[in-house]
């Protein structure tokens, strides 16, 4: 059965560990194209720095963001698909976070716009936080409290910090919010960093991508999703095929997907070679 749907992670799959688009995923991803296939991306990063890297990568593809919690319109920048947290779902992750001193983010939708990430402070030691608001610094907006700023709906709440202190701040999140809440970890053991997502309990890359297909009629079997870390696992087990990087988790490697080389050596653009474009 061919591939018409292709879904791509971003980070760690689609770019370099350098956050480059190589020549030759550029001219996979056109000729998959030129074939009529579908291509749409999903990231767990927020729609802000994602949209900034379309406009970059001169990208005119689909975009969902915050692990599937929002679908913006990356032309008009209209939102079409959110699911936000519920408001009290929201302070009840803020509490648990305070009471282990948990560096967050605060991510909000904006209408018309590309969101903004609201924060009380961050610990000196989280130099890796720091960096990023630093990039994004305009879309950073420092409030006294956000139990009281947080009177909108947020997007996502995320949390960033050393592997075995996010593992471990995981397990207490879900033991206080329970059902309430899926969390999405993004792992990079190399620097010891691990991004903690929380988002609405109905949003998942995997949920996303069954509403695209379903929306373009598309059959599961001609879905092909590829991806490296935990939070892709949900698209990657909906796929009909589910590829896999060589610089993925091991958790990842290990449930059956195919596997292609990592994001150094175009791991997407041999996917996309060997499935789509030797098929048609």
């Amino acid at each position: 059965m061919p591939i018409k749907l292709l879904a791509l992670d971003i980070d760690g799959t689609l770019l370099t560990p350098r956050g480059e688009l190589t020549p030759r995923n550029q001219a996979a991803i056109n000729e998959a194209l030129s074939r009529g296939v579908q291509i749409v991306l999903l990231t767990g990063r927020r729609f802000g720095s994602a949209y900034l890297l379309l406009q970059e990568f001169k990208l005119d593809l689909p975009l969902i963001s915050h692990n599937g919690a929002l679908t913006k319109d990356t032309r008009t920048l209209v939102t079409l698909n959110l699911h936000s947290l519920e408001i009290e779902t929201s302070r009840g992750i803020i509490r648990t976070a305070r009471e282990h001193g948990v560096d967050m983010i605060c991510c909000c939708d904006e209408t018309c716009g590309i969101g903004k990430m609201v924060i009380e402070g961050v610990s000196e030691s989280n130099i890796s936080l720091q960096r990023y608001l630093n990039k994004y610094r305009d879309a950073v907006v420092e409030a006294p409290d956000l139990l009281e700023y947080v009177k909108d709906p947020p997007i996502q709440i995320m949390f960033s910090g050393h592997c075995a202190q996010m593992d471990e701040f995981a397990e207490q999140m879900h033991a206080v919010m329970g059902e309430q809440v899926r969390l999405f970890k993004t792992r990079y053991p190399q620097a010891d960093l691990m991004i903690l997502d929380a988002v609405n309990f109905r949003a998942s890359k995997g949920d996303s991508l069954a509403k695209i297909a379903d929306q373009l009629g598309v059959e599961r079997g001609e879905v092909m999703a590829i991806g490296d870390n935990h939070n892709d696992l949900t698209m990657l087990s909906y796929a009909g095929l589910g590829v896999v990087m060589a610089n993925a988790e091991d958790e990842l490697k290990r449930q059956g997907f195919s596997l292609t080389s990592s994001n150094e050596k175009d791991g997407v653009a041999e996917a996309i070679e060997k499935y789509i474009i030797a098929s048609y």
